[in-house]
C-alpha cells in the first residue's frame, strides 16, 4: 500500500484488470509515508526521463480524473555544480532533456542566487534549473490513486497481512503462484506483484527466491521556519551529496553519506516507525548544506526523520517477471526514488503483467539483470548496495566501474589475464579483461567501504588509479593504449577472452523445431556449422543476439555432451545472460517443446580469434 503498490493497482485497473491491493497496515505505511517526495525531470538516460515524465503527467492529471488533489507542487528544481566536470554533466542532461521536451536552463551562480537568494553564490560554479520539477505529497497521492482504482473495479484491503504465498509445481517448468494467504482467507490468483518495499525479500525467501535488496536507515531534517524560503525551488547539490526540499517556510535537508546504517531486516510491525537520527552519520550532510546556504546553519532544527529505505546493488529498482517463480512480478527496491518513479514504473509493470513485456526498454530495472547466484549472496549485495548509495550523486561517466563486490565470478583464463597485466572490468558478476597495460599490474583490491565502519583505505591504489583515467566524457587517458589493441586486431590477429558470455545447450526431441521457432536465422545447418542470429519474443522483438552452432553427440564432457540426436550450442552476450537463458526456457515451455536448455556458462570458456590474419 505504498507508492509502488498504489501505482500498480491504479494502472492495472485502468486497463480493465481485476486487481486487489493487500496492505498489512494502512495505505502509505512502511517507507512511503515519510518520504521527502521530490520530483525531478532530468536523469542521465532517455528511459528514466520517460518514466519521470509519465509520473509527472499522472500527477498533473489526477485531480481532473478523480476530483482529489494529489498534492503536487511545481516549485522547480536546481542542480548545483562545484566544478567544470559537473557543469559538463549538466549540459549533457540539458541536451538529452531538450530532445525529450524537458525545459531546463544552465545558470551562473549569480543567476542561481536570483532564484534562491539564500545561497552563497561564491560557494559553487553554476547550476542547472528545471522549472517543471516539484514535490508530491505521499498521502494525498496514494489516496487519489486508490480511490480511482476502486472506481475502476479494484479492491483495497487494509489491516490484511499476507501470511504466505500459495505456490504449486508447474507440470514442466518452475514453481508457480496459486494464491495469496491472509488471516481472512486465500485470494486465488496466478499473478502477484511484490511491492512490499523493505520487506520485499521476506515473503518470497521460503520459496527459494532471493532479491539483492538491502535496508538502510535514510534520513532528513526539517528546519525551523526561515524568512524568504516559501516558494523557492528544491535543490540537489550532487558534489556535496545533499538535497533541499522546500516544505512551507522550512527547508528539509537530506543526502547520502559514506557510512549509512546498514540493516539486516526491518521488523514486520514497523509500519509507521522512525529511528533516532545518528548525527555522526548525518554530520557531513549538515556541513555541506551550511556551506551552500549559510542561513540554514542558524535556522534551528524543528524535527528529524530517519526511517528504513530499500537499496539495491546498482541503485535501480527491481522490477518485472521473476523466472524462478512463475506469476511473480516485482516492483520494489526504489532507492528512495519511489515517489518520482512510481507512476512510470507502475505503468510499465502493469504492461509487463498484461502483455508479457513493458513498452519501454526496462532491462536496467529488470530483476534478471542479476544472476541468481548474485541475489543469493548477501555479502555481495551489501557491498554493492553500499557503494551505490555512496556514489548516488557521483558524476555518471560512461565507463565507470564498481570496486565493491568484485572477483565474484572468474573464468578459466582469469589468472593468465592478470599475468598479462589486464585491467579487469565487471559484467553481471563476471570479471572480464577491459584492456592490457604493458608493464605493471592493476589488481582488483578487496572492498574498503570507502574508509567507513573502521575500514582503512586500500594501500594499493593501482586499480583505482586506472579506473580514474576512464572517468571522463571525452577520451580515456588510456585511449592510445586501447587504440593499439584495436589496430592490432584490424591489421593482424588477436585473441579475445569472451568467457563471461552466456553458453547453453539446446537439446531434446524438439530441439530443431524450437530453434526454428526462436531464432531468425536458418538453423538447419550441417554439424559444426555456426550462424549469427537473433532470438525473438512472441511479438517479433529481439531479446538477444546469439551464435548458434549445430553439434553432434560427444564424450560426456561439458564441451562435448552425449546426445541422442543433434543439438545446438548457443552463445550470447554476458551482460544479459540470465535474461537470455530465462527467455529461452520460457519459449520452450510456452510452446510445450520437448526440449531443454542446459546452462554451461560456468563450465566453459570462450576464446575468439579475430583479425585480418586469423
Amino acid at each position: 500500500g505504498g507508492s509502488a503498490g498504489c501505482h500498480a493497482l491504479y494502472h492495472l485497473t485502468k486497463r480493465g484488470i481485476k486487481a486487489v491491493l493487500v496492505e498489512r497496515s494502512k495505505i502509505t505505511s512502511g517507507t512511503t509515508w515519510h518520504t521527502a517526495g521530490l520530483v525531478w525531470r532530468l536523469r542521465p538516460n532517455d528511459v528514466e526521463i520517460q518514466l519521470l515524465a509519465s509520473s509527472r503527467n499522472l500527477f498533473l492529471s489526477l485531480e481532473s480524473e478523480t476530483g482529489l488533489d494529489p498534492g503536487f507542487i511545481m516549485n522547480g528544481g536546481i542542480f548545483i555544480a562545484h566544478n567544470d566536470v559537473r557543469m559538463d554533466e549538466y549540459r549533457r542532461l540539458a541536451t538529452i532533456g531538450k530532445c525529450l521536451n524537458v525545459e531546463s536552463h544552465i545558470l551562473s551562480p549569480q543567476e542561481t542566487k536570483k532564484l534562491f537568494p539564500l545561497l552563497d553564490d561564491k560557494a559553487f560554479t553554476g547550476s542547472l534549473y528545471s522549472p517543471g520539477d516539484g514535490v508530491i505529497d505521499p498521502a494525498m497521492l496514494c489516496t487519489a490513486l486508490t480511490r480511482q482504482a476502486v472506481k475502476n473495479g479494484g479492491k483495497v484491503f487494509e489491516e490484511c497481512p499476507v501470511l504466505e504465498l500459495e505456490v504449486g509445481q508447474g507440470f514442466l517448468g518452475p514453481k508457480d503462484i496459486r494464491g495469496v494467504v491472509t488471516p481472512y482467507g486465500t485470494i486465488k490468483t496466478n499473478t502477484v506483484i511484490n511491492a512490499t518495499g523493505v520487506w520485499a525479500r521476506d515473503i518470497i525467501e521460503k520459496h527459494g527466491v532471493t532479491l539483492p535488496l538491502i535496508p538502510m536507515r535514510h534520513a532528513y531534517i526539517v528546519s525551523e521556519p526561515m524568512d524568504g524560503v516559501k516558494g523557492l525551488p528544491n535543490i540537489r547539490d550532487h558534489d556535496f551529496s545533499v538535497y533541499f526540499r522546500i516544505q512551507g517556510e522550512s527547508i528539509c535537508l537530506g543526502g547520502y553519506e559514506n557510512c549509512p546504517v546498514l540493516m539486516e531486516k526491518v521488523p514486520p510491525d514497523f509500519q509507521f516507525g522512525l529511528y533516532d537520527l545518528d548525527w555522526t552519520v548525518f554530520e557531513s550532510n549538515y556541513q555541506g548544506a551550511a556551506t551552500l546556504c549559510p542561513p540554514f546553519e542558524s535556522a534551528g532544527i524543528k524535527s528529524t526523520i530517519c526511517g528504513p529505505e530499500s537499496f539495491t546493488p546498482d541503485h535501480k529498482p527491481l522490477m518485472g517477471w521473476d523466472p524462478r517463480l512463475d506469476g511473480l512480478f516485482h516492483s520494489c527496491g526504489y532507492n528512495s526514488a519511489g515517489m518520482m518513479l512510481g507512476g512510470g514504473c507502475g505503468e510499465q509493470v502493469a504492461e509487463w503483467v498484461i502483455n508479457g513485456s513493458p513498452s519501454l526498454h526496462m532491462f536496467a530495472y529488470d530483476v534478471t539483470r542479476f544472476l541468481p547466484k548474485q541475489t543469493r549472496d548477501h555479502n555481495w549485495a551489501t557491498e554493492r548496495s553500499h557503494e551505490s548509495y555512496v556514489k548516488n550523486y557521483a558524476v555518471v561517466f560512461p565507463y565507470d566501474q564498481p570496486v565493491a563486490g568484485r572477483n565474484f565470478l572468474q573464468d578459466p583464463f582469469h589468472r593468465q589475464m592478470i599475468q598479462y597485466f589486464a585491467v579487469m572490468e565487471e559484467k553481471q558478476g563476471w570479471e572480464r579483461p577491459g584492456y592490457f597495460l604493458t608493464d605493471c599490474f592493476a589488481k582488483v583490491p578487496p572492498y574498503d567501504w570507502y574508509g567507513s565502519y573502521g575500514h582503512k583505505k586500500a594501500p594499493d591504489s593501482s586499480y583505482e588509479d586506472q579506473l580514474k583515467k576512464d572517468l571522463t566524457f571525452g577520451f580515456s587517458e588510456n585511449h592510445d593504449l586501447i587504440g593499439e589493441e584495436a589496430t592490432a586486431c584490424r591489421n593482424n590477429v588477436v585473441v579475445f577472452n569472451l568467457s563471461y558470455f552466456c553458453k547453453v545447450y539446446l537439446t531434446g526431441r524438439d530441439a530443431a523445431k524450437a530453434a526454428e521457432y526462436i531464432f531468425t536465422g536458418d538453423t538447419a545447418k550441417p554439424i559444426n556449422k555456426t550462424i549469427y542470429t537473433c532470438a525473438l519474443n512472441n511479438r517479433g522483438g529481439v531479446e538477444a543476439d546469439v551464435t548458434v552452432s549445430v553439434i553432434d553427440t560427444g564424450i560426456g564432457e561439458p564441451h562435448a555432451p552425449i546426445l541422442k540426436r543433434p543439438g545446438y550450442y548457443i552463445v550470447a552476450g554476458g551482460a544479459s545472460a540470465y535474461h537470455t537463458v530465462s527467455h529461452l526456457k520460457y519459449a520452450l515451455l510456452d510452446k510445450a517443446f520437448r526440449a531443454q536448455i542446459t546452462d554451461v556458462t560456468q563450465d566453459l570458456g570462450v576464446l575468439s580469434l579475430q583479425g585480418r590474419n586469423r
